[in-house]
């Protein structure tokens, strides 16, 4: 394994999100937090609790996942556009660095980037809502694993588009509206009961129902059902850059 490698282009991506740390991390940290002035603290006072939580401390989850996965797709996905774009992509795939070596170096920045964004939400919901968390170890585990995962799958994104527009199509065509459907503001059980049965063909539902039970011990669906779908996503994105790159589908594009 070549850590300088891994080393260097993580170092490179970690540096071009502190040059850039008023769109990186500064702007989704204020967007989130409008959401906990308005729904939180606004809405909120005036709602009664769901599931005996107060509605701004319910939301918090959904609202850092909300954050969490549109940055980790865009983090890695333009990380590893921009060479195809800027041409220095050849550099990259005829340097002695193995396709495991550059997917680490790129994810693993981006899942960093987007963890740093996740507890620096948590921080500031701090100043606008009261909440706990009931188990602490299983919350980091489901940051760190989400990351990760739309970390890889922005990168098959930044791997598949030849223009910016495309980068953007699928975290706000797709993304931000099924996270919105997902339960992020609302319990899935508030549903009729059809509804409850759509929702579960929405993948987003089960990452925001682990990610509340590791604050609050409550979850619209079964938490090993939950992480057994957020794994299958992760198998799945790791055997699709497994065959981008034994292909050389769209690299060179």
């Amino acid at each position: 394994m070549n850590w300088h490698a891994i080393r260097a282009i993580y170092r490179f991506e970690m540096a071009r999100t502190f040059r850039t740390i008023t769109q990186s991390i500064a702007s989704p940290v204020l967007s989130t937090s409008l959401y906990f002035v308005v729904f939180g603290a606004a809405i909120g006072s005036r709602m009664g609790n769901v599931d005996g939580i107060s509605y701004g401390a319910f939301i918090i989850p959904g609202l850092v996942m909300l954050a969490l996965l549109n940055e980790s797709i865009s983090n890695a996905s333009f990380g590893i556009y921009m060479p195809k774009w800027a041409g220095t992509i050849f550099e990259l795939l005829s340097a002695p660095v193995s396709y495991i070596e550059i997917v680490l170096g790129y994810v693993g920045a981006a899942a960093s980037k987007s963890v740093m964004l996740g507890v620096l939400i948590l921080i500031t919901a701090r100043f606008f809502v009261p909440y706990e968390i009931a188990h602490p170890f299983w919350m980091l585990c489901f940051l760190l694993l989400t990351s990760v995962t739309f970390s890889l799958f922005g990168f098959i994104i930044g791997l598949w588009a030849d223009d910016f527009q495309k980068l953007q199509v699928i975290p706000l065509m797709i993304i931000t509206p099924l996270t919105f459907l997902g339960g992020a503001f609302y319990s899935v059980n508030m549903l009729p009961p059809i509804w409850q049965k759509i929702s579960l063909f929405n993948p987003v539902v089960y990452l925001i129902s682990a990610f509340r039970w590791s604050f609050y011990g409550l979850a619209d669906v079964n938490v090993v059902v939950s992480v057994s779908a957020i794994l299958g996503f992760l198998a799945a994105c790791l055997a699709a850059v497994w065959w981008i790159f034994r292909t050389g589908w769209k690299l060179k594009q």
